[in-house]
């Protein structure tokens, strides 16, 4: 069977369509998009900062088998820039037949021909073959965690999916909801957490309609905290989350300002907030996501102070963000977050291991966000 990597391209969304069908057929739960343009950072200018392109795998000049996203990003490392990329997938029909298991790894070696310096964050327990496949061929796995805080105890014993899917466990929650002991409990877990870690905030969130001159100030200032991060300055926030148009899949961005009160700038976030209905993790829940975020390692605190602040007053009864800065986790830690482990891995190609080596060091300033995998989807 010849098999071809091509750019995607208007020919061939009858085959992706035709693709999408077998998959469901058997019994997968994935597809691939099948409009060749991303409804999200299209690539419209060639100097753009961040991108993504799609591909697809073609047997016989003529059928769709699978494909692959890839978003390619400016990144700052060690004081140089780079171009770090990430990459969603693969895709492919050897998901329902094992006439196509090859490909994934096909796939993958492409990635890494066209963009070296490759990565993926946002994979769980569920994909451990990929975990296997990845490990074979000499990448890094790097797990890191999820942070979350139950803003509404009660509720969330009502309407969270994960734990409620066991039926011993629903009783128990639907007791302590009605008796009230989960929102005591929530509250004194919460003092607790607040009063161990001795800090107290005060930064104040503000929305704004962009990102202007303020935030390539914050970014020159917070950059060389980190060994490794994503170009957050104005330029590359309002490509990413752009002022007009949402992303199909996500809820309304919402960027947020923080300073203090004095008006100095601290940082900023970008959080959505979403209704869930029958999610299989949050159940029917109201997810507040703190998606980004950027501010000198000092100001961590305040800047998830004031996001946490923001969600909270709009409603929200769990908050959640990922994050891999050991740093950062602490300050959602002293804003009474618990954490997930394993929440994520950071999956890096070894010449990205290279560039970010050596590692022991870099994973203690490396900051990740919802932001630098695929975006909030879902959220």
């Amino acid at each position: 069977m010849p098999i071809s990597i091509v750019p995607h391209g208007e020919s061939w969304k009858d085959a992706v369509e035709s693709f999408n069908a077998r998959m469901r057929a058997g019994g997968s739960r994935y597809g691939f998009y099948v409009a060749p343009e991303p409804p999200w950072l299209p690539k419209r200018e060639a100097a753009q900062p961040v991108w993504r392109e799609y591909y697809l795998v073609i047997e016989d000049g003529k059928e769709v088998r699978g494909g692959y996203a890839l978003k390619p990003q400016e990144w700052w490392v060690r004081g140089a820039t780079h171009t770090v990329t990430d990459w969603q997938g693969p895709f492919s029909e050897g998901a329902v037949s094992n006439r196509y298991g090859a490909l994934g790894l096909r796939m993958l070696r492409d990635m890494v021909s066209k963009r070296p310096l490759l990565y993926s964050w946002g994979h769980g327990g569920e994909d451990a073959a990929l975990f296997k496949l990845i490990k074979g061929l000499g990448w890094m796995l790097y797990a890191t965690p999820l942070m979350f805080r139950i803003v509404r105890p009660g509720h969330f014993a009502r309407k969270n999916g994960v734990l409620r899917a066991d039926p011993r466990k629903r009783m128990a929650l639907d007791a302590l909801a009605f008796t009230g002991l989960a929102s005591i409990g929530g509250r004194a877990l919460t003092t607790a957490l607040r009063i161990s870690s001795m800090k107290s905030f005060a930064g104040k969130a503000e929305v704004v309609p962009e990102f202007g001159p303020w935030a390539d100030e914050l970014w020159e200032r917070a950059k060389n905290d980190y060994a490794a991060i994503a170009v957050r300055d104005a330029r590359a926030m309002n490509t990413l989350v752009p002022v007009t148009g949402a992303h199909y899949e996500w809820s309304e961005q919402i960027r947020l300002r923080v300073r203090d009160r004095d008006g100095k700038d601290l940082g900023w976030a970008v959080v959505c907030k979403r209704q869930m209905e029958k999610h299989p993790r949050f159940g029917d829940l109201h997810v507040g996501t703190i998606v980004d975020a950027l501010a000198p390692v000092s100001s961590a605190g305040e800047v998830i102070h004031a996001a946490y602040e923001w969600l909270e007053r709009a409603g929200v009864e769990l908050v959640i963000a990922n994050q891999s800065d050991p740093r950062w986790i602490r300050a959602f830690e002293e804003n009474a977050f618990l954490r997930y482990e394993r929440g994520r891995f950071f999956c890096a190609a070894p010449p990205l291991v290279e560039v970010l080596s050596p590692w022991e060091e870099t994973r203690e300033r490396l900051f990740l966000t919802n932001m630098d995998g695929h975006g909030p989807m879902g959220l």
